[in-house]
């Protein structure tokens, strides 16, 4: 059962598929399925069922080949024209409110990215942090609906993506430079709703694909992950994950009252190939079940 379990997830893995429910809440966690198979081989050696332990062995394998990071690398072409620093933060239903304007004063980013933020969360921001960020662009809703991003440069409104929850979209004149910004939001794989999170996913991947040719920083709680074929699509856009050219390509952002010890990432901050990434450090925010995502960027202009 363990070994026949492990195998339907990692064929799945390798095909290409999300599957159907349990199939893409377990790929958000492949790595830890590394136990469950391990130990299904030690009791087919202890059984002496030798196909059992051949099998074990190659799907340990199929497991470690997808564990490697995904997607592209390497380093634009053209010189260095501004520098920016990119915050992310889901503050569950406004309950981490108050600790992300203590990490955003304390981190100074240019950008903040913030998902699930009702209007009590959009009225604290407006209050404390209007005047470092006087720039804004938001989906006003309650719940987890509300999205704000936040910005020490100015923007330019555009629209964003019709969604379940809050994603909304701007473009930045950083230094002089045209940055498209893009808050990603989409439906969690609930039981149930597997279609809609994949439809938003789409959506998404659909937004970033639109302009390949503006510098883009595409960030927020994704609630998908590189073992997720839908968020692979994004990146298969030209977009590459700040986290994982930083080198924590699985350092988990969710649960957080379990990281950094167990748990999987699904907040991300991606960039064009127009940006290097200096640096990507993962913060706990008081209150929220989300760790937020901070990342140093270099934005380069088009050799």
């Amino acid at each position: 059962m363990l070994l026949a379990t492990v195998s339907v997830v990692a064929g799945c893995r390798a095909a290409g598929s999300d599957g159907i429910t349990p199939v893409p809440q377990l790929l958000a966690f492949l790595p830890w399925l590394l136990v469950p198979a391990g130990a299904g081989l030690l009791l087919a050696l202890f059984a002496r069922w030798w196909t059992g332990a051949v099998w074990g062995v190659l799907l340990l394998g199929l497991l470690a080949w997808h564990i490697e990071p995904y997607g592209t690398t390497g380093d634009p072409i053209g010189l260095p024209v501004a520098e920016v620093r990119v915050l992310t933060s889901n503050v569950e239903f406004g309950q981490g409110t108050g600790a992300l304007i203590e990490a955003v004063r304390r981190e100074k980013p240019d950008l903040v990215f913030v998902q699930e933020c009702p209007s009590l969360c959009d009225a604290a921001l407006r209050g404390r942090l209007a005047e470092d960020y006087p720039h804004r662009r938001a989906v006003e809703g309650e719940g987890p609906r509300g999205s704000v991003i936040l910005s020490r440069f100015p923007l330019r409104a555009t629209a964003g993506i019709p969604a379940t929850m809050g994603m909304p979209a701007a473009v930045a004149d950083v230094r002089g430079h045209s940055v498209r910004l893009q808050l990603a939001h989409p439906m969690p794989p609930l039981p149930g709703q597997v279609d809609r999170w994949r439809a938003e996913l789409d959506a998404v991947r659909d937004a970033a694909a639109a302009d390949t040719r503006t510098p883009t920083v595409l960030a927020g709680d994704f609630n998908a992950g590189q073992d997720h074929a839908a968020f692979r699509r994004i990146l298969d856009t030209g977009l590459r994950d700040a986290a994982r050219l930083a080198g924590s390509p699985r350092a988990p952002t969710w649960p957080s009252p379990t990281t950094p010890g167990f748990g999987t990432q699904i907040d991300h901050v991606l960039v064009s190939e127009d940006f290097t990434v200096h640096d990507a450090r993962f913060l706990g925010i008081a209150g929220s079940d989300h760790r937020a995502v901070v990342v140093g960027l270099t934005l380069h202009g088009r050799g």
